[in-house]
């Protein structure tokens, strides 16, 4: 039996040399290499300042704080996204309010947004919000790498004085347009008052641990650079340089997120690699698509004109009402099988935590509440081979047509 992994990291020699590079240095925390990743980072994406973090995490989080986030503020949050997303709203003691998606791209929906706000303005409160409280940001994310469309974002986001943080975990080097005819805009470049993108080990490009905050505002920048280490005027990279000065003060009550230059020297090299590896995945995106797309067990994620996907996932989901086996059985029949998938993700308004603090139910979300059992991620990685594909498109059907046991 073959064994098919849902990622697979492949490093050049030239990260293992530039990370040697680093440790050689004697320079092992945030310093000249994460400069440089920054820099690089932020002409890549077209962005004005990017900020190298621990995670993306910790992106969204001085994100959030930066833009003055507060206890009881309400924020538009997907309610089809990994933790994240949510809980840095809680860090500040703000309430996710959440939002469903589109069944087709899993995306938020900016319609129910929109009922929620008008919602609101009538007096009918989302749950966990309170009488005179308000709702002030959107964080919108790209499922899977297939841009949101950011244009009505913005609209949305004007129309109703919010703010906009992109959780762009997956989708870089993603892009979008309104039109075919119109230019690319890249993700990052001014999509969101800022955009924050993962460097985890399975995602597009690779820091091990990592994340960048990006923004065309220098105020929003600096606040997220001091809130980054510590809330001191001078970072540790400046005073340890010999033109950096010892002294520093403590000017606000900070966190501990640099990215380190060990990490850093891994991005400088994944980045220049970046539209190679996004090409890869898309190829092989490509060859499940040929052997999936008239499948009647399954529907494939759909590839359009006006997006340039990162995919960073190969989301499918499973036509159960044709199935005689429930979402659970086809994944234990493809792990009995070698093959390791996912499923992106139980919805958060189906997490204990969400429904025993703010009191959601299925209900709240229903679209999402669908998806959920019907959607998985087969595996997909820039060395997966067409025999790899093959594999897991034969363990799939198989796990479709017999019933396993859970």
């Amino acid at each position: 039996m073959k064994t098919v992994p849902f990622f697979r990291i492949e490093l050049s020699e030239a990260e293992i040399a530039e990370v040697v590079d680093t440790l050689r240095s004697g320079w092992l925390t945030t310093g000249p290499k994460t400069r440089r990743f920054e820099e690089a980072f932020a002409a890549s994406v077209g962005a004005t300042h990017a900020l190298a973090l621990n995670s993306c995490t910790a992106a969204l989080h001085v994100a959030v704080e930066a833009l003055g986030l507060g206890p009881g503020d309400g924020v538009l949050v997907p309610t089809m996204t990994f933790a994240a997303t949510a809980e840095v709203v809680r860090y500040l003691s703000g309430v996710p309010v959440l939002v469903d998606c589109e069944p087709g791209t899993c995306n938020i929906d900016l319609g129910h947004a929109e009922q929620i706000l008008a919602d609101h303005g009538k007096g009918i409160r989302a749950p966990g919000m309170s009488a005179g409280s308000r709702i002030v940001g959107v964080m919108p994310v790209h499922y899977g790498g297939d841009m949101v469309d950011v244009g009505a974002v913005r609209t949305l986001a004007a129309r109703h004085g919010l703010w906009v943080v992109e959780d762009a975990a997956h989708a870089f080097p993603a892009a979008w347009r309104p039109s075919e005819d119109a230019p690319w805009q890249r993700c990052g470049d001014n999509t969101g008052d800022v955009t924050c993108f993962s460097f985890y080990a399975n995602k597009t490009i690779t820091t091990g641990e990592g994340g960048m905050a990006v923004t065309s505002s220098p105020e929003l920048a600096d606040r997220m650079r001091r809130m980054s280490l510590h809330g001191l005027s001078h970072d540790a990279w400046g005073r340890y340089t010999s033109s950096g000065a010892w002294d520093y003060r403590i000017v606000d009550a900070g966190y501990k997120y640099n990215l380190t230059d060990i990490a850093s020297a891994l991005g400088l090299h994944q980045l220049r690699r970046a539209e190679e590896l996004r090409q890869a995945r898309e190829t092989r995106a490509g060859w499940y698509t040929a052997r999936l797309g008239a499948s009647r067990e399954v529907m494939v994620p759909a590839s359009r004109s006006t997006r340039r996907h990162a995919w960073h996932l190969y989301p499918i989901q499973l036509r159960t009402e044709a199935l005689a086996v429930t979402r659970d059985q086809v994944m234990s029949g493809l792990r009995s099988n070698g093959v390791t998938a996912s499923v992106h993700w139980r919805p958060l308004h189906l997490h204990p935590y969400y429904k025993e603090r703010f009191g959601y139910a299925a209900g709240h979300c229903p679209a999402a509440t669908a998806v959920f059992d019907r959607n998985l991620s087969l595996p997909l990685f820039p060395g997966l081979t067409v025999d790899e594909v093959d594999y897991v498109v034969a363990a799939l059907q198989r796990a479709c047509e017999v019933p396993a046991t859970v």
